[in-house]
């Protein structure tokens, strides 16, 4: 096996393109989210925190009743690496435990909070079953609510085939982000993309 790393960017044959939040789910941007997406017939990936699913259980719920995909983005959103190993490995448990509840599966994937990774860190996600997501957008900054056209103009650039891009749906204001996101998939589906989950991207890659 060669060195574990965070994916950003996946290589397949076709137009599509993977959207991620991160920090839901939240009962006013998430459900805003689902509707663009139904719109565009596609689907996303959302990071959830295990804290947040249990404050909004029936709205996880739909989000994976409407086809999207649920990852694991820890139960309390800390910095893993500042973290024990042991403790680290509860924050995914407990998570995944909650996804398990509302999907009836294991969850693929895994983000740690703030791109936070160590080796140790890697090696726990991949021992738990993970990938370990990161993302080719970073520089968007949707968490700091720039602007509707800075987030924009900073994804743009990053989107080809099998790009995974990251925006926030939980933990504060984000409107910007939504609206941003509306742009984008209305701008990429003209421009022939599919929206679909980072497992799909995933198996997409594995049968190329």
């Amino acid at each position: 096996m060669g060195k574990l790393s965070l994916v950003e960017q996946v290589n397949v044959g076709e137009k599509v393109v993977a959207f991620t939040f991160d920090d839901g789910p939240h009962p006013v941007y998430t459900y805003q989210l689902l509707e663009i997406f139904r719109g565009a017939g596609g689907r996303a990936t959302f990071f959830m925190i295990g804290q947040e699913m249990e404050a909004h259980p029936e709205l996880a719920a739909a989000v994976h009743r409407e086809g999207h995909e649920i990852a694991n983005h820890t139960y309390s959103h800390p910095d893993l690496t500042k973290l024990t190993l042991e403790t680290a490995r509860e924050e995914l448990l407990r998570t995944e435990e909650l996804i398990r509840e509302v999907t009836g599966e294991t969850a693929r994937i895994f983000r740690p909070p703030y791109f936070g990774v160590n080796d140790d860190i890697l090696s726990l996600a991949a021992e738990r079953g993970y990938q370990t997501i990161g993302a080719v957008n970073g520089g968007a900054k949707d968490w700091e609510n720039p602007g509707i056209e800075y987030i924009v103009e900073h994804t743009r650039p990053t989107v080809r085939p099998g790009s995974i891009l990251i925006f926030h749906d939980g933990y504060g204001e984000r409107s910007q982000t939504v609206e941003a996101v509306r742009t984008l998939v209305k701008e990429l589906a003209a421009e022939g993309y599919r929206f679909v989950t980072v497992s799909e991207l995933l198996d997409m890659a594995a049968c190329t």
